[in-house]
């Protein structure tokens, strides 16, 4: 770069880089999401599609910044997380964040139209995003444990809730008041004697999210060889390790957290 006398307004950038050793996990959220899925007619208490593009989104965030050891998402959010060892952007906080964030907004634009095909994006989809250091494995296990916990009270309130509106005929305020005070037994009775809908039964995606990590699979390939004592060269089947996504709907306590590293 180019010296100059305005070089001098460099030394007010501030010094970010993530401190060694932790597990970097940037969390993204939707922004005003209520407002965007009522605009663009989300089904409710779930949209699949909606799902699925956040997924296919965060598949396009690992598959341009592969440090990523496992992602984990429910609702209008998802959790990235960093390997420990990761020098990417020299570990830069801000880097790991706004490129996460950048590169799934821009995701949700390019991919609309293959899940939404009778919906037209009505506006550009704005996400932000946090940046959370955990120094242990066990750290990181409460984090996603907490994220898929948040996921399953969220989803039990809001299955009940659109129940009562969808199918009890309740208006949203009264069915915020009828669930006011229940715990999750409640909840659940709700369901099942007056909708007959058992909750344990309903899609794991729903209930515990979905978790996107990377797995080395064998394929068998065709190649041109020449063997040992032959003089010409040969169709052979070789096989290969390469890495690709297995995409889980949920797991469990997280217990593998400690082979990512």
């Amino acid at each position: 770069m180019a010296k100059s006398k305005f070089e001098y307004v460099r030394d007010f950038e501030t010094d970010d880089a993530c401190l060694p050793n932790c597990w970097i996990v940037v969390r993204l959220d939707g922004r005003n999401f209520h407002r965007f899925a009522e605009q663009h007619e989300f089904k409710k208490p779930n949209d699949d599609r909606a799902l699925h593009l956040m997924t296919k989104c965060a598949q396009t965030v690992m598959q341009e910044l592969e440090d990523i050891a496992i992602a984990y998402g429910q609702s209008d959010e998802y959790s990235f997380v960093f390997r420990k060892k990761s020098r990417w952007f020299k570990r830069r906080a801000s880097k790991f964040m706004t490129h996460v964030v950048s590169q799934f907004a821009s995701s949700y634009v390019f991919y609309w139209k293959d899940y939404f095909k009778d919906q037209e994006l009505l506006y550009p989809p704005g996400f932000d995003g946090r940046i959370v250091l955990y120094p242990s494995n066990q750290n990181l296990k409460d984090y996603l444990s907490w994220r898929q916990a948040d996921c399953h009270i969220n989803n039990l309130y809001n299955t009940v809730f659109w129940m009562l509106v969808q199918r009890s005929g309740l208006t949203p305020v009264q069915a915020q008041d009828r669930l006011q005070g229940t715990l999750a037994g409640d909840k659940n009775e709700i369901l099942f004697s007056e909708f007959n809908i058992n909750y344990n039964n309903e899609p794991l995606m729903y209930r515990k999210g979905t978790v996107l990590i990377w797995q080395k699979v064998n394929e068998v390939i065709t190649k041109k060889i020449k063997l040992p004592k032959e003089t010409e060269e040969k169709e052979v089947e070789v096989t290969r390790s390469r890495t690709q996504f297995m995409k889980a709907a949920h797991w469990g306590n997280f217990i593998a957290v400690s082979e990512m590293v």
